[in-house]
């Protein structure tokens, strides 16, 4: 039985509401439900694109220091050089630390850029927004992520969502400033699908894209159905353009839900256990493993959050002392599972020939101070630090630009966040002087004027 409540509004006999039907599956963390992702995805004008070139965006919040892994100053002084010692790697251009021996046996596949910097605050918050941007917010406007960018002009390959971000959002980090990792002022349209859950738990499945346990297939089916009786009843509601929006997006939230595609992309029980062992049974491990599947499932963005915040956790913010991480809690913690996820990936990428259409970079919000701290760490130092990237494009085994002897400024070629925003879209195949619809509806470069691509990388 249904009953009619008023104008556009229906009520079942269960008590549910129109609204009830469209919440079959929810993004709960950000209280942003899946139909509310797709109405606000189909509200902007999406471009084509029918290329299979993507990026894998590794942010590795918390900074770490290029000084300890990977721009080494072995002759400096010991409060400059610190306490590892560089190895030779199998690129002849390019020493890494000895705590990275896997990076070392695959260099070959990446370059690394040794001359970044930004002239933002020293935390975290602005550089986030800076190196995920390309620029500084600033004057109340949200420049969108490079992702978000990528997701309003090509568009959707497949079932699956074009932007992800794993395993969730980067939650605090001091500042109290938005972080960059949303679609700014493309709006909601654009804002990264985030996985909000941990792929290396056991029982791991995904909260957003699946049905809840308590729903059943033919109990979803028949929600469906119903809901079709409920929009021929309401000729009223159904006459709105909002309306028109809810029905083609409650089709594609129900369509991502049942997708066999989508079940797929996100299954990591398809993996043999020894590929799952080899990127480490680590929620970073896992989130790399992810990575790839969703890349090979059509995802065009993925952005992979090394850790969630720089509180309460060890990540790369080596300050030295409690409550942040120690330079030995890097050495012991933080590199081993880096080391072993990334050189995972990379192998795994040029093994299946996705290497050469898969970007994967390597960034963060700013470096580490030259010198060691009395608490035998390194704090936050926008001024000069080292960025990596391999695939899509960029070929291997390369160090662009150079900081000082003491890694304090750049010193050959120096690098700003805007033209890593560049590298990325160059990469991907996107014309550099596109336009985005900013705020007011006024073009807004895709690029800011005067940044081009690492062409060196190229």
């Amino acid at each position: 039985m249904l009953t009619f409540t008023g104008r556009g509004r229906v009520t079942t006999c269960d008590g549910a509401t129109r609204r009830d039907f469209l919440q079959a599956g929810t993004l709960g963390a950000i209280g942003f439900g899946l139909p509310h992702w797709f109405a606000a995805r189909a509200a902007g004008a999406v471009k084509g694109g029918a290329d299979d070139r993507a990026c894998i965006m590794i942010f590795n919040l918390g900074a770490p220091s290029s000084m300890d892994l990977w721009d080494m100053k072995p002759d400096a002084p010991a409060e400059i050089r610190g306490p590892f010692r560089p190895i030779a790697t199998a690129s002849p251009a390019i020493q890494v630390s000895e705590i990275l021996p896997k990076h070392a046996a695959i260099a070959d596949k990446f370059s690394l850029v040794r001359s970044v910097h930004h002239g933002g605050a020293a935390v975290h918050d602005a550089g986030w927004q800076m190196m995920q941007t390309g620029r500084l917010f600033a004057g109340g406007v949200n420049t969108p992520h490079v992702g978000s960018a990528v997701s309003y002009l090509k568009g959707r390959r497949t079932d699956l969502p074009p932007f992800v971000v794993l395993p969730e959002l980067m939650g605090r980090g001091g500042g109290n400033l938005p972080n960059g990792q949303a679609g700014g002022f493309l709006g909601k349209a654009q804002d990264p699908f985030a996985l909000n859950a941990d792929p290396s738990r056991p029982g791991f499945r995904v909260p957003d894209l699946l049905p809840p346990e308590s729903m059943g297939t033919v109990r979803l089916d028949r929600r469906r159905k119903i809901r079709a009786l409920v929009d021929d009843a309401v000729a009223t509601f159904e006459a709105s353009e909002d309306a028109a929006l809810l029905d083609g997006n409650f089709q594609s939230a129900f369509r991502l839900m049942t997708s066999p595609q989508a079940r797929d992309a996100f299954d990591l029980s398809k993996e043999p256990a020894a590929v799952r062992d080899r990127y480490g049974m680590t929620r970073f491990g896992q989130c790399c493993l992810l990575a790839r599947r969703l890349v090979e499932g059509g995802v065009r963005f993925v952005t992979i959050n090394t850790f969630l915040t720089v509180f309460d956790e060890i990540t790369w913010d080596i300050h030295g002392s409690k409550p942040f991480t120690s330079i030995e809690g890097m050495r012991d913690i933080v590199c081993p599972l880096y080391d072993r996820a990334y050189s995972a990936l990379i192998e795994d990428l040029s093994q299946r020939g996705m290497l050469d259409t898969t970007l994967v970079c390597n960034l963060a919000e700013f470096g580490r101070t030259p010198r060691v701290n009395p608490a035998g760490g390194r704090d936050h130092w926008p001024n000069c630090f080292t960025v990596g990237f391999a695939g899509g494009g960029v070929q291997g085994g390369r160090v662009v630009g150079a900081s000082d002897p003491i890694g304090a400024v750049p010193a050959d070629r120096p690098v700003e966040p805007a033209d890593i925003a560049a590298t990325i879209f160059h990469s991907l195949g996107l014309d550099l002087e596109a336009k985005l619809p900013g705020p007011a509806g006024r073009p807004f470069p895709l690029v800011d004027f005067g940044h081009r691509e690492i062409r060196e990388l190229f």
